[in-house]
């Protein structure tokens, strides 16, 4: 998935194409796997917000991506351009692997691309997609969905967790939190995490969980339990409960799962240690624990996503 296309056209969001382009444009220090050609193709001179963007081609490259990113699409009761829809319809249909960014599903869903799939787009977008393309299974609550080849994301920050999310795909979990680090930003959010959160995320001094987090990732290799959590936190099972869903959109068990899969992702990407051991350390027990929960997250048993991602793994 070397070359990225960036399929741009007037109306587009400028924060979602800015955001992309800083994620796949560059590779960060340090990094020495081969790193993505990023092309900009549109119609011809276009106005991104309150910029004019001159692409390095015409719509019709877009077929020659191995990736094409559709940013953001500004004002969704308008029809997207139909040379735009027909370029990535035939970018997909020439293989291309397609990502939509925010309102950039309403340009998949007018190419048919989306059609009894499930997507997502902007919590306060998702009524008008269901409602424009009902053959769409519209889920409003989600950070991103992948399809495969077909992937689309909810609103502003969330572009920046599908493209994370794709590096991570590519290139395994290291260098994605690499990727992560060097743009200051939390290097994994699930896809299935809340888009809406009842709170916003306080600043790290006042935030009710701030030192739970860091305690649990330095004891993965432990049997916590939500009890263990709660009272590390100093509150009952209940009340950290409703402070998870509040600052997480999810569980403390889910969570506390999603960390363990992506510190074992990290160690086979990393280490030559075996399945049992990745195990213990990552606290799912045994090698069958930990490759019926891999499998059912990442979409791989352990030993194949290992084998994906050798060439990163020290030796």
């Amino acid at each position: 998935m070397r070359s990225v296309a960036l399929a741009v056209t007037d109306g587009m969001l400028h924060f979602e194409l800015s955001l992309a382009y800083e994620v796949f444009a560059a590779a960060p220090a340090g990094v020495t796997v081969p790193w993505y050609d990023v092309t900009v193709c549109g119609p011809a001179a276009v106005r991104v917000g309150r910029f004019r963007l001159e692409p390095d081609h015409g719509l019709g490259e877009l077929s020659r991506a191995d990736t094409v990113i559709v940013p953001g699409w500004a004002d969704v009761d308008e029809d997207p351009p139909a040379d735009l829809v027909e370029a990535v319809r035939a970018a997909h249909e020439a293989g291309a692997r397609v990502a939509s960014l925010c309102t950039g599903a309403f340009v998949l869903a007018a190419a048919g691309l989306l059609d009894g799939r499930r997507a997502t787009t902007h919590w306060a977008h998702t009524e008008v997609l269901a409602a424009r393309y009902p053959r769409v299974q519209v889920d409003p609550d989600v950070l991103y969905v992948d399809n495969g080849s077909l992937l689309t994301s909810a609103g502003k920050a969330a572009a920046m967790d599908l493209c994370l999310h794709l590096v991570r795909r590519d290139h395994g979990s290291s260098i994605a939190n690499t990727v992560a680090r060097r743009l200051v930003v939390p290097p994994h959010r699930d896809g299935g995490q809340a888009q809406f959160v009842t709170t916003p995320v306080p600043a790290p001094d006042n935030h009710p969980l701030a030192g739970l987090f860091p305690w649990v990732i330095e004891r993965l290799d432990q049997p916590l339990t939500v009890t263990d959590l709660a009272r590390q936190a100093r509150m009952s099972s209940r009340n950290l409960g409703r402070h998870f869903k509040s600052v997480t959109g999810t569980t403390p068990l889910q969570w506390l799962l999603t960390q363990r899969i992506r510190h074992a992702q990290e160690l086979l990407e990393t280490t030559n240690d075996s399945i049992d051991t990745i195990a213990a350390t990552t606290g799912m027990g045994t090698a069958t624990t930990m490759r019926r929960h891999f499998n059912r997250t990442v979409g791989v048993p352990p030993d194949a996503y290992r084998r994906t991602f050798r060439s990163t793994m020290s030796p």
